[in-house]
């Protein structure tokens, strides 16, 4: 690939004459900057380069789920408590990344992702030798490596947008987002192996600052910093127009319905994969020993068989489903412009069912929960990449950086930075029950379901996508002729259609969303609670003292 610009003719505030070139007067246009230009063997370089690093971003966000049950007992953390590690460090990346999204659309991209691999990987060494009597130190450093992740989670995406474009960019970031399930994955593999190997969970945070320090210099050496738009011969860096403020982007993005339903819609993913990532390793864990087939850990280290069973999982269904979703988004959307959105909602529809069995069978049948599992994943994964490709096509190229920030934040303020502390929080109201090791798994397991509403209710939201996916993407592609900045500069709607007092779609739906995430726990969880009798599974598993 080789994405270049050049200068008209004309346009160099200078014109030839009988006697040489003469002088640029104050009526000459102003004269546009060089062009820019990239090999194609250099982009795609710099395509593996950012997926390797994005491989270690998701590393690092769940490698402590990996080896839970060994951070739990050194640190003495009860269930209800755990979950704060996941919402801890989300909470820090969600007010980070509008920082970042603003840093990343004005100033150096490549030096603000270089700023946040040091900040991630040194605050990740340094929580390995924090003391058991300094927990909340240790939470505080989870904090630290999820505000550097947040650089790389927001500008990438966009480097690799200006790199790329149409069926190319689709397949780089079905590439770039096989990394996200297979990071994960890797996250959980690596804790738990290192764990095993060295009888210390703590090594497994420290080798992971040696593949960020080599990650820094391949990103240094090898990753340039295109022009905004250069793809799409957009960028501000060669049209000259004039940068719009923050809350211009703000207001603009506000008024993209495509943009907002599928910003919800990966927020229910969030909260769904935010859940099942922290918890699901201990889930199947105290499924084994509900089933006889394991003993409950009384000290660490614990059996890690189950994070690598996930970890493998979460690896292969991902690589299964990114590549799928990607692959049937590119051709579908040749006969049907509305397949990405539509896609995705099937895919989380289809989900939806998928983890009610897996969490329903679980007391019953081990291999049963296990298979629904997989392909609740193998469902979810399908859309990763498409709901990058969604976003990139109805945003202007100058407002991608902040675009991905707001993105990032809603999905994680309503999604995984609450879920994984609500599904713990949920889980320890024993009310009046007895303590056995069967009730707590029970308990976890109720708390799960959920998910399989908040899915569904992501499916709902992609479908609202589709509808407006096809006028906003014509809107992005007229930002060439200055018609839509225009509208944004003065503070008017892009589109004659939404001056109707519709009102905005937030307004349709976020109080509803937030309302039933809230009740669906207050309700639905104490009514299937009621109905549960844990003797009708014939276990009695008495709990011990840790």
């Amino acid at each position: 690939m080789s994405v270049e610009f050049r200068q008209p003719e004309g346009l160099h505030g200078q014109s030839p004459g009988p006697g040489g070139p003469s002088r640029a007067t104050d009526t000459d246009p102003p004269s546009l900057p060089a062009p820019w230009s990239l090999p194609r063997w250099r982009a795609y370089v710099a395509a593996a380069v950012l997926c390797y690093i994005n491989l270690l971003n998701y590393m690092n966000w769940f490698i402590i789920a990996g080896v839970l049950l060994d951070v739990q007992k050194f640190f003495h953390i009860s269930d209800s408590n755990a979950g704060l590690l996941q919402t801890v460090f989300i909470s820090f990346l969600l007010l980070s990344a509008p920082v970042f999204g603003y840093l990343g659309d004005r100033h150096s991209r490549k030096a603000t992702l270089s700023f946040g691999i040091l900040l991630w990987s040194g605050a990740g060494l340094s929580s390995s030798f924090i003391s058991p009597r300094y927990s909340w130190l240790f939470f505080l450093s989870r904090g630290l490596v999820g505000t550097g992740t947040a650089s790389y989670s927001t500008i990438a995406p966009t480097v690799l947008g200006d790199l790329f474009v149409r069926d190319q960019r689709t397949r780089v970031l079905a590439i770039f987002y096989i990394f996200i399930p297979v990071g994960s994955g890797l996250g959980y593999v690596l804790g738990s192996a290192v764990a095993e190997l060295t009888g210390n969970w703590r090594w497994a945070l420290r080798i992971m600052p040696c593949l960020e320090a080599v990650a820094l210099i391949l990103l240094i050496m090898l990753v340039p910093d295109p022009p905004r738009g250069a793809a799409e011969k957009q960028g501000v860096a060669t049209t000259g127009d004039p940068r719009s403020s923050w809350c211009e982007d703000v207001r603009y993005l506000w008024r993209n319905w495509s943009f907002v339903w599928s910003t919800l819609g990966v927020t229910a993913m969030a909260f769904v994969t935010g859940a099942l990532g922290f918890w699901a390793p201990k889930f199947l864990f105290e499924a084994r020993v509900v089933h006889g087939l394991l003993l409950p850990c009384f000290r660490e280290p614990c059996n890690s068989q189950d994070s690598l069973i996930f970890g493998a999982l979460t690896v292969v269904t991902g690589i299964i489903g990114v590549i799928l979703g990607a692959e049937t988004s590119r051709r579908y959307k040749k006969v049907n412009p509305q397949a990405e959105p539509l896609i995705c909602a099937a895919s989380l529809l289809a989900a939806a069912p998928c983890l009610y069995l897996a969490l329903i069978l679980a007391p019953t049948t081990l291999l049963a929960s296990y298979v629904f599992l997989a392909l609740g994943e193998l469902l979810l994964s399908c859309n990763w990449a498409v709901v990058a490709d969604i976003l990139l096509s109805v945003v202007v190229p100058r407002c991608r950086g902040t675009a991905e920030a707001l993105q990032i934040t809603v999905g994680h303020i309503l999604g995984d930075a609450g879920s994984p502390y609500l599904m713990g929080l949920v889980s320890a109201l024993q009310a009046g029950r007895p303590d056995t090791y069967l009730q707590r798994f029970l308990s976890l397991q109720q708390s799960f379901l959920c998910c399989a509403f908040v899915i569904a209710l992501g499916g709902g939201c992609f479908l609202l996508t589709a509808l407006y996916l096809e006028r906003d993407q014509a809107q992005a592609q007229k930002s060439g002729t200055g018609t839509l900045l225009l509208c944004t500069h003065a503070g008017l709607r892009a589109d004659p259609i939404e001056t109707k007092s519709t009102g905005h779609p937030l307004n349709l739906l976020i109080y509803p969303f937030i309302h039933l995430l809230i009740h669906a726990h207050v309700i639905i969880m104490p009514l299937l609670c009621a109905r549960q009798d844990c003797r009708s599974w014939g276990v009695n598993i008495k709990s011990k003292p840790t």
